[in-house]
């Protein structure tokens, strides 16, 4: 079976290949009910893990520690796939539980779905990450797809999959005076946007911006904190079954709804203005438009054929309100707001899509020794304007210590000459400069000034996946290492 899967931050998605067409995957609950998407939230009772709907049973019953949202430890300065995570007083490894819920993905799509051709494997899939995700994220979502038993036949970058399934439904409102698309994309727990240029069969994205800690998820902290102040009451410790309540009554509003209910306890039920709730969500949606606006140069509004509006966050009114006054009729909301990028990933991997030329997400550098070990110096060395064409970037010199102590990192942008925004070390990597330290263990070495030593080069790669690999040799020697950098 072929799939394209969305692992979101609330939810997640999938879309088959089906001799041509690319319908959206139904899962059957526990309850019986069919639902478009399987919930990624975890629960432990125990030694019991539970996952999808099976976990969503069972939120706020005694004994039972829940954990939504639980995609997004992936993001942020201190995002590791080997960090641990507190869930009920219990250390789970973030990988790990990764794993176990894509492996309960799987097991649903064998045994509770209603996939067409479905059997036991194996399942090729296109995955996607959000735009900005660093090389550990897009390593650590790899290596999760693949340790549950899929093969990973390619990933693209969320709203660039989403870009797909606006060309393959809305190709006639392309022509050759507008042919850019701005992609808006508010998933639960990040926002992405791209814009992209779409002419000829080809999609070549001239830029993106990300949000990492904003999503649908914050504004169920809106509508939760309004319910809570309007009731008198403080905000209890543990909130997962009332976030997953205001989750739910979030969903249900239409721009006719005027009230929300909302249910604290069997003692609290406060009901509110919508427009309460608009106002106090719309300086996180403004936050949005302007990251969106950043990728619009003087005038261009001019070529754009339309703003497309993904992911299930997009849904609440206030988005579509707030962005159509902005930019007026050339706001599009797809019908599948929350399976546009699973579509879009299917298609991709299904031989519809068009051609698909990327840039690089993040600006990559390393720190390395200076001044005989005196001090750092910071050399960026690739920045998003870097395509992703299969063209090394290739740097030589000579150089003028024992070893090289290159210290990697991912950020948002280089500003001065340094790395600015959101910052991720994430690699090191110690290379013997002078010949007689080839095949020595360099970690108890001292960095030292030699003065002319050999000519080094470094090559630097850039996957299909967005993910980086290094190879540095003495052209000298001909001594080589070779990294990938996660």
């Amino acid at each position: 079976m072929r799939l394209g899967i969305d692992f979101g931050t609330t939810r997640t998605v999938v879309a088959v290949c089906d001799h041509g067409n690319t319908p959206v995957v139904g899962f059957e609950g526990p309850d019986g009910t069919t639902h478009d998407h399987i919930p990624s939230l975890v629960a432990l009772r125990g030694d019991e893990l539970r996952y999808g709907w099976h976990a969503a049973a069972v939120v706020g019953e005694a004994g039972w520690s829940s954990l939504r949202a639980f995609k997004r430890l992936l993001s942020g300065t201190d995002a590791h796939p080997q960090r641990t995570v507190d869930l009920g007083g219990r250390a789970l490894g973030l990988h790990d539980l990764m794993v176990g819920f894509l492996t309960h993905v799987r097991d649903q799509l064998e045994t509770a779905s209603n996939a067409p051709g479905v059997d036991a494997g194996p399942h090729e899939v296109f995955v996607a990450v959000p735009a900005g995700a660093s090389s550990q994220q897009r390593f650590a979502t790899l290596e999760a797809f693949r340790g549950a038993g899929f093969m990973v036949q390619g990933m693209l970058n969320e709203p660039s999959a989403a870009g797909i399934e606006y060309a393959h439904r809305y190709g006639k409102t392309l022509t050759s005076q507008r042919q850019e698309v701005l992609v808006y994309d508010l998933g639960g727990g990040t926002f992405d946007a791209s814009r992209v240029l779409m002419a000829d069969g080809r999609h070549e994205v001239v830029g993106h911006v990300g949000l990492g800690d904003f999503g649908g998820c914050d504004f169920d902290e809106v509508l939760l904190d309004l319910a809570l102040a309007s009731a008198g009451i403080p905000r209890p410790k543990e909130t997962t079954a009332l976030l997953e309540h205001v989750r739910e009554q979030k969903e249900g509003l239409s721009p006719n709804t005027r009230k929300v209910l909302v249910e604290l306890d069997d003692e609290h039920i406060v009901t509110l203005q919508t427009s309460h709730l608009y106002a106090a969500c719309s300086p996180l949606v403004e936050r949005s438009i302007q990251a969106l606006e950043t990728l619009l140069g003087e005038g261009s509004d001019a070529s754009l054929a339309g703003v497309y509006v993904v992911g299930g966050a997009s849904e609440l009114p206030v988005v579509a309100r707030t962005l159509k006054e902005r930019f007026g009729r050339r706001v599009k909301r797809s019908a599948y707001a929350s399976a546009s990028i699973a579509v879009g990933l299917a298609l991709a991997l299904d031989g519809q899509a068009p051609e698909l030329d990327e840039t690089l997400s993040r600006s990559f550098g390393v720190f390395r020794e200076w001044q005989g070990g005196d001090d750092v110096v910071f050399d960026a060395i690739l920045t998003p304007e870097h395509r992703r064409d299969g063209q090394p970037k290739v740097r030589r010199y000579r150089a003028v210590h024992n070893i090289g102590h290159l210290r990697y990192v991912e950020c948002d942008h280089v500003e001065h000459g340094v790395p600015d925004g959101d910052v991720t070390p994430f690699a090191e990597l110690r290379f013997p400069y002078d010949k007689a330290l080839q095949g020595a263990d360099l970690d108890a070495v001292a960095v030292q000034r030699i003065g002319q030593g050999p000519v080094i080069e470094e090559r630097y790669d850039v996957d299909a996946h967005g993910m980086v690999h290094v190879t540095i040799t003495n052209l000298e020697s001909g001594f080589a290492v070779e990294r990938a950098l996660r």
